[in-house]
């Protein structure tokens, strides 16, 4: 039997979705919605993801006798805004070496910082001699296209050892995710707080009511009947948001909104608040069995609170009710600390071609890896319990 053959795609439509999303089936808590063939391709198709906005498909596929057995989104990047691998410090420092940072190669899911698989593999294969394989792909892709380093972002901790394994520096930073602990009910988990920052608490979340608007979550067959109108309907609000930032993060367009709510339609929800049967918030969200992740949040009318608790209490309430272990927030938010959310660990793995470029980074990264390993150690000891 002849041994595996890597191939590189310029687009994710290059690749049957039923290759790829085969390779996912068998693992899909892991793998995380963001890595279905139906998320991708609305990133690419929609525009969102294209070379135009830096972001240029150089998917990775490893086959073994026409079949695909393994498999990594691949991008390659002339710039780090929306890959949410922090890397403009590591950068400046190349150019004042007089090295280039970019081009680099991506292996990530664009505008995503949501920990999942970035090397898929099919069941019964060789994760750890196939891993091995893609990041010597990878390396080889670099070293044939100018691109300048190999950067792996929020592989989850199992992968990233199988990445340092294959010769990669590992990166570790952290998130805030809220955690199950098997609350049957909001006020359970409301219990964890000591008294005064649970009045807080209920304060925030009864503020709506008080203000008139109603907060639900949109999901299956109501938004997949109307993929066009919620489309519409996330973007306004998200650009009405975003439009108010000096830094913009306009990652996504409508037609990426359209794709996805059609395209993962079990995937897919919308927290609405309405006032007056008008839509002024939302925040758009994916989940899987075990995991809810918040992505896009928007609105167009200012009301104390109302982030709060359409991004973050409308959805701890809904874990609660559907059994939902975990809630990725997305990333920053420290105020996320004193609502009940915990650090959590996210990995990212890294190889920069230049040698001595590459052995600055490794020490560095070593160092600065056991500082935030102990860091958030320290916190967990000092709040075994609270939220904040």
């Amino acid at each position: 039997m002849t041994g595996p053959t890597v191939s590189v795609h310029g687009a994710l439509s290059e690749i049957p979705a039923a290759d790829w999303d085969g390779l996912l089936a068998h693992e899909p808590g892991r793998a995380s919605p963001f890595l279905r063939h139906a998320f991708l391709a609305a990133c690419e198709a929609s525009g969102s993801a294209s070379p135009r906005t830096g972001w240029a498909p150089r998917h990775l596929v490893v086959r073994r006798g026409g079949r695909v057995i393994a498999a990594a989104p691949a991008y390659a990047r002339d710039r780090s805004d929306g890959d949410f691998g922090r890397d403009w410090e590591w950068a400046a420092v190349a150019e004042r070496r007089g090295i280039p940072w970019y081009p680099k190669l991506v292996l990530g899911v664009p505008f995503t910082p949501a920990t999942g698989r970035r090397v898929l593999v099919a069941p019964g294969e060789d994760r750890g001699a196939l891993v091995r394989l893609v990041v010597e792909a990878a390396r080889r892709l670099c070293a044939d296209e100018g691109l300048h380093g190999v950067h792996v972002l929020f592989p989850g901790a199992d992968e990233a050892r199988e990445l340092e394994a294959a010769g990669l520096a590992l990166r570790v930073d952290f998130q805030y995710h809220w955690r199950n602990e098997g609350y049957r009910t909001p006020e359970e988990f409301l219990a964890r707080f000591p008294s005064k920052r649970r009045n807080a608490i209920r304060r925030e979340r009864a503020t709506p009511a008080r203000q008139g608007i109603v907060i639900r979550t949109v999901r299956g067959d109501e938004l997949a009947a109307d993929p066009a109108g919620w489309a519409k309907a996330c973007f306004t609000l998200l650009r009405a948001s975003t439009d108010q930032m000096p830094w913009g993060m306009r990652f996504v367009n409508r037609a990426f909104f359209e794709r996805v709510i059609a395209g993962l339609p079990d995937a897919a929800e919308v927290v609405e608040a309405r006032r007056d049967g008008r839509l002024v918030a939302m925040a758009f969200n994916l989940a899987s069995r075990e995991r809810l992740y918040g992505r896009y949040w928007g609105c167009v009318e200012q009301h104390p609170f109302l982030h709060f608790n359409v991004a973050l209490y409308h959805s701890v309430d809904e874990c609660i009710r559907r059994g939902v272990q975990i809630f990725e927030g997305g990333a920053g938010g420290e105020h996320k600390l004193s609502r009940g959310f915990e650090p959590a660990e996210t990995w990212s793995a890294h190889l920069v071609l230049d040698r001595g470029l590459d052995a600055a980074l490794r020490r560095h990264l070593e160092a600065e890896r056991a500082e935030r390993l102990e860091a958030i150690a320290r916190w967990r000891e000092e709040h075994p319990r609270l939220g904040g």
